[in-house]
C-alpha cells in the first residue's frame, strides 16, 4: 500500500470514529493501532509505551494545576471584583461599560486558563449589570461570547501548555509568545466597541455622573488581590524563579489564599473545583496519550515527512501555507474543541510548517488564535453554548451577535502573519537577558 493511500485510509477510519460517536482519544488510538500494525509487528508495545511516555511528563504536571487554579477561582466572587474595579476608568470612553467585558475576561483569563470559565464567569455579573442600565443587548453577548476566548491566547493558558507538550517546545516561551497578541485583541475589541459606540449613540445610555479620582482608586483596589496572583504565577517564570510547573502550584496556593480571605469558597465549592479540575484534566490527559501514539504511528508510516516534502516541491510560498491551514483550522473548529484541534494536526502539520521555516512559538500562536475562533464558530463553538445557557437565545443570534469580533480575530491571524515579530520579539528578548 502506497503512502497516499494508506493516508486516505487513516484520514477516513478517523472522520469514521469521530463522527460515530467514539470518544475523542480513543478514535485517535484506534487510527494509531491500525497504522501501526500496517508498517510494524508489535503495535500493542508502542502502544503502551507511547501512553506511559506521554503521562510520565514533568511538563504535564502544570496541567491540572493550572486547571484546578481555575475551578477555585470560578466560585469566588472574582468577577464582581473585576467589573466592579474596571468600570469607573471606562466610563467616558465610547461604548462605557462595554469595555469591561472586553478587559475583565483578559484579567480573568490571566488567571483561569480557560475560556469557556472566563466567558462564564464575567457573564454572569456584566449581562445582568449592562441589561440594567440600558446597553444594546446584541453587542454585549457578542463581546462576552468572544473576550471569553482571551483565556486561551493570554497564560497561564491551558490550551499553551497542550500545544507546548504536543510540539516539543517551552511552555514558558508560548506562555511570553501571547502576552503581545493577547494586547493586541484586545484592543482590537475595544476599538471595535468605540466606532460600534460611535455610530450607534442611541444604543447605549446616558454617561454616569463624573466621579473623583480618589472614589475610582477606591474602586480599583479590587483589582489588587487578582493582580498580585497574575504577578505570581507569570513573575515567578519570568523572574526565572520557578518553572511553569512551580508557578502552577503557587497559582494554585494563591487561588486559595485568595478564596479563605475573600470568604467565597465554601467546602462543597472547594470539592467542586477538586473534582471538577480531576475530570477536565484525565479527558486532556488522555487525548493526549491517544495523540502520542497516533504521532509515533504517524512518523513510522512517513506521512508527515512526505507529506512536508510535497509542500517544499510544490513551491507554495509562505502566505499560501498559512492561508491554507487557516482555513482548514476554521472549519475543525466547526466541529472539534481546541484540545482537539490541536493534538489531531499536530503531527501532520508541524513538520509541514517546519520545512517552510516557520518558527513553532510563532505557529503556536496563531493556531490558539484560530482556537478562539473555533469557540465562537457553529454548530460546536464552546463559548456559543456558555452564552446560550446563560441568555436562553438561539446559537444562531448568538453566533450572528459575535461576528463582528470573529473579524477582529481574523484580523489579528493576518497582522501577526505579516507582522511574526508581534508574537517572537518579546520571548527572545526576556529570555536572552
Amino acid at each position: 500500500m502506497g503512502l497516499l493511500e494508506l493516508a486516505l485510509l487513516l484520514l477516513v477510519l478517523l472522520i469514521f470514529l469521530l463522527g460515530s460517536g467514539v470518544w475523542v482519544a480513543l478514535s485517535l488510538a484506534g487510527a494509531g493501532y491500525v497504522a501501526m500494525a500496517l508498517v510494524h509487528p508489535s503495535p500493542g508495545l508502542f502502544l503502551a509505551g507511547a501512553y506511559w511516555e506521554s503521562s510520565a511528563s514533568w511538563t504535564l504536571a502544570a496541567l491540572p494545576m493550572f486547571i484546578w487554579m481555575g475551578e477555585i477561582l470560578f466560585r469566588t466572587r472574582l468577577s464582581n471584583e473585576l467589573f466592579n474595579g474596571i468600570a469607573p476608568w471606562v466610563r467616558r470612553l465610547p461604548g462605557r461599560l462595554m469595555h469591561v467585558n472586553i478587559f475583565a475576561c483578559g484579567l480573568f483569563g490571566c488567571v483561569s486558563g480557560s475560556s469557556a470559565a472566563t466567558c462564564a464567569t464575567v457573564s454572569k455579573i456584566a449581562l445582568p449589570e449592562l441589561a440594567k442600565r440600558g446597553y444594546d443587548q446584541r453587542t454585549a453577548i457578542g463581546s462576552l461570547a468572544t473576550a471569553g476566548t482571551l483565556g486561551l491566547l493570554l497564560p497561564p493558558s491551558i490550551i499553551m501548555v497542550v500545544y507546548a507538550v504536543a510540539a516539543e517546545v517551552s511552555i514558558v516561551r508560548v506562555f511570553i509568545a501571547g502576552f503581545i497578541p493577547g494586547l493586541m485583541v484586545v484592543v482590537l475589541f475595544s476599538a471595535y466597541i468605540a466606532i460600534w459606540a460611535l455610530l450607534n449613540p442611541q444604543k447605549q445610555p446616558a454617561a454616569d455622573p463624573s466621579t473623583s479620582f480618589g472614589h475610582k482608586l477606591r474602586q480599583s483596589a479590587q483589582l489588587i488581590p487578582c493582580v498580585l496572583l497574575i504577578l505570581a504565577v507569570i513573575g515567578s517564570m519570568l523572574g526565572g524563579l520557578a518553572t511553569a510547573t512551580e508557578a502552577a502550584a503557587f497559582g494554585v496556593a494563591g487561588s486559595l489564599v485568595l478564596a479563605a480571605v475573600t470568604g467565597s469558597l465554601t467546602w462543597q465549592g472547594f470539592k467542586d473545583s477538586l473534582a471538577g479540575a480531576t475530570r477536565l484534566s484525565c479527558m486532556i490527559l488522555f487525548i493526549l496519550a491517544g495523540a502520542a501514539f497516533l504521532t509515533k504511528a504517524m512518523a513510522l508510516t512517513g506521512i508527515p515527512a512526505a507529506l512536508a516534502t510535497a509542500v517544499a516541491s510544490a513551491g507554495l510560498g509562505p502566505y499560501a501555507i498559512i492561508a491554507i491551514l487557516t482555513v482548514v483550522y476554521i472549519l475543525l473548529g466547526t466541529s472539534l474543541d481546541g484540545v482537539s484541534m490541536i493534538v489531531l494536526t499536530t503531527s501532520v502539520v508541524v513538520p509541514m510548517v517546519q520545512q517552510a521555516g516557520f518558527d513553532l512559538i510563532w505557529f503556536g500562536i496563531f493556531i490558539i488564535l484560530l482556537v478562539e475562533i473555533g469557540q465562537i464558530t457553529p454548530p460546536l463553538g464552546f463559548n456559543l453554548f456558555v452564552m446560550q445557557s446563560m441568555t436562553g437565545k438561539e446559537q444562531t443570534e448568538i453566533a450572528l451577535a459575535a461576528l463582528p469580533f470573529f473579524a477582529m480575530l481574523v484580523l489579528a491571524v493576518a497582522l501577526i502573519t505579516v507582522f511574526p515579530w508581534l508574537v517572537t520579539a518579546l520571548p527572545d528578548y526576556l529570555l536572552a537577558r
